[in-house]
């Protein structure tokens, strides 16, 4: 039963359970705190984790797969009933065009045979895969040609993973650039190669008083492209999008939007959001980005997307989440 209500959930986040290692400040150091963790998704209402299953560490040699540790996460939500949609990416340092992760690889077959052994791998127990992350942004796909050589990737991914898994799923790079991102994917020719529009959406109410406007008008201009491109169908998925909470006591440098939110506007935003998009039938699920604090990852305000804090005490944002979720059940009578 609440795997199937998990299921239709529109309540997602993205969460880095993957995240044990120096660059990250070791953020999930062992099994201990994934399990703390996730229990905490479970009573927060969470139905599915958008998480990464890195090439580099799936594949740091060619030829040599490591699953044991991702094997762990990935049974650690199933006995929490939390679906998983894992992101596909980056570039191992091997397989580099550039020698770097942010790169586009250096040949294609070699990440879809990456691709493909993951997903074979776990066949039956994660359903949806995301090709990449941001192919749009020179931060995390170059070089940048207007989504060309990612479209080439996407659509031997997805050629590839259907014959392994008929059943799979596949949402395209989360998209960061707006609108022109949406069109450049179909000119491309990629409406035949993801089964779910992926998009990505950060606004910010305490620096635009229009942001919820400005959001729910995003989801549904994607969707009006979607349509013309005769993808009516299909449903959008939302897989970033949320706002720090910031003591300003802390004296944390602004984020990327503006001035940091406090911890209270956050929640705010929570319920607007969530109260307001899970009421359009075109966007099917919601991922708040982030799930847990970051550690001077990003050094300014970003590091408190949180919904909890990074020593796994509730932000008022989780509370407000959690809200959400009971109000969702109510409206849809679910037991």
């Amino acid at each position: 039963m609440e795997w199937e209500r998990n299921s239709g959930s529109p309540f997602g986040v993205l969460a880095f359970l993957s995240w044990n290692h120096s660059w990250n400040r070791y953020h999930y150091e062992d099994e201990q705190d994934i399990r703390r963790a996730v229990k905490l998704m479970s009573e927060a209402g969470v139905g599915f984790v958008r998480m990464d299953f890195y090439w580099e560490y799936i594949e740091p040699q060619q030829g040599d797969f490591r699953f044991r540790y991702y094997d762990t996460i990935v049974r650690i939500l199933k006995q929490h009933n939390i679906r998983i949609v894992g992101m596909l990416h980056y570039s191992a340092q091997w397989a580099s065009s550039c020698g770097e992760w942010n790169c586009a690889p250096k040949d294609n077959r070699l990440f879809v045979n990456y691709a493909t052994r993951v997903i074979e791998r776990y066949r039956g127990r994660v359903k949806h895969w995301e090709v990449w992350n941001e192919p749009d942004s020179h931060l995390y796909w170059k070089p940048q040609d207007g989504l060309k050589g990612y479209t080439g990737l996407l659509k031997e991914v997805y050629r590839a993973a259907k014959r392994v898994d008929p059943e799979c799923v596949i949402l395209n790079g989360g998209l960061s650039k707006g609108l022109s991102s949406v069109n450049r994917l179909y000119d491309n020719g990629a409406g035949e190669y993801f089964d779910v529009l992926n998009i990505h959406i950060f606004e910010s109410p305490v620096t635009n008083p229009a942001a919820l406007k400005t959001a729910i008008a995003y989801a549904e201009r994607a969707y009006a492209v979607m349509s013309r491109r005769g993808d009516a169908g299909k449903r959008i998925w939302i897989t970033e999008m949320g706002i720090p909470g910031v003591d300003p006591a802390l004296g944390v440098r602004d984020w990327w939007a503006g001035r940091n939110p406090t911890e209270e506007e956050q929640a705010q935003w929570v319920k607007d959001i969530y109260s307001a998009l899970t009421d359009y039938p075109c966007v099917e699920k919601i991922f708040w980005a982030f799930y847990r604090d970051t550690d001077r990852h990003w050094n300014d305000g970003a590091d408190y997307l949180g919904l909890i804090r990074r020593d796994f005490s509730l932000k008022p944002a989780y509370k407000a989440y959690q809200w959400c979720y009971r109000q969702w059940l109510k409206k849809k009578q679910i037991p």
